[in-house]
């Protein structure tokens, strides 16, 4: 079985695009553990469920988790999750809280920058590449690599409450005016211009498939003028994920990530990069840390120096 590619939300699931690619599995741990942070009722329902069973709710949620997780390693051997950082503390603390007890080494913790949909693109391309040969190491380290090639920002009607990308204070000036609309880029690096007025955000050097979610605003924009400046190789519209309004700050949206899609690519791209393998845990890996046990790698160190021997030296 390839190595499992969870995600803390069933909204980071894009639909497979082909029947080779793999689903991801939606760990129910950490969205009851986002729901819990919400506030939905949970304090009332946990007192209940501690009255009528003896056992409180945090409890059996914790039980089911560890169940889940341990399920996931039978079948698949090693487990990478893919965390947003948006995500409530409960939710990573949760997650720690499960591969601590487990006293596992075969969970990765990835936590990632991207926005939503830039998220679920990531988390799709692993699973594209969790057929391939690599190792759980290199699969798991890929995930930081991957990132920088994955263009996601968002068309947005107002940016007066955007913290996630620096907003100058002429932008949100004139994010007051009626009917204004701003292209905000988040990855790979952030970038902000005013629609209509500032040019396009810099776009990728390199073939790309667009997909776009629509919230409160109509995507005519991403679709007849970003595409083709970026020039894309095709548009998909697929659902907004839920969380995307709270992290953009405003619903009147419409979010978009660009991304290869042709695995080959991805895989060629993976390949090339050096292997190692961590000094601490054994795995192999690329770039300078271990996606499951964290650790660095440690500095190269440098050839001694070899001196000549005088004449008539022994």
């Amino acid at each position: 079985m390839p190595t499992a590619i969870a995600v803390t939300s069933p909204e980071l699931v894009l639909p497979s695009p082909d029947r080779h690619t793999p689903t991801a599995a939606v760990l129910q741990s950490a969205v009851q553990a986002a729901r819990a942070h919400a506030g939905k009722g949970y304090a009332a329902k946990s007192a209940a469920t501690k009255a009528s069973t003896g056992k409180g709710s945090a409890e059996q949620s914790l039980d089911q988790a560890l169940t889940e997780m341990h399920t996931l390693i039978e079948h698949h051997g090693y487990v990478i999750v893919l965390c947003p950082s948006s995500a409530p503390p409960a939710v990573l603390h949760r997650l720690h809280a499960i591969r601590s007890v487990l006293e596992s080494d075969r969970i990765a913790l990835v936590r990632s920058d991207l926005p939503p949909l830039g998220l679920s693109v990531l988390a799709l391309q692993l699973r594209q590449l969790s057929i391939c040969d690599f190792s759980p190491g290199v699969l798991a380290c890929a995930a930081r690599l991957l990132s920088h090639y994955i263009y996601a920002g968002a068309l947005l009607g107002s940016v007066a409450k955007l913290d996630r990308v620096p907003v100058t204070l002429r932008s949100h000036t004139k994010s007051w005016v009626p009917g204004a609309q701003f292209a905000v880029l988040a990855a790979p690096r952030p970038e902000l211009v005013k629609v209509g007025g500032d040019g396009l955000p810099a776009g990728p050097a390199f073939s790309t498939k667009l997909l776009y979610a629509a919230g409160q605003l109509a995507p005519d924009w991403v679709v007849d003028t970003l595409a083709p400046a970026w020039n894309v190789q095709g548009c998909a519209d697929v659902e907004l994920p839920g969380d995307s309004p709270r992290w953009w700050a405003t619903g009147k949206l419409v979010e978009f990530a660009a991304a290869i899609p042709d695995i080959s690519v991805l895989y060629q791209l993976v390949s090339s990069v050096r292997r190692e393998d961590c000094h601490w845990c054994g795995l192999e890996l690329i770039g300078d840390r271990c996606a499951f046990c964290a650790a660095p790698m440690p500095p190269a160190v440098p050839e001694p120096t070899v001196h000549a021997l005088p004449r008539g030296g022994t």
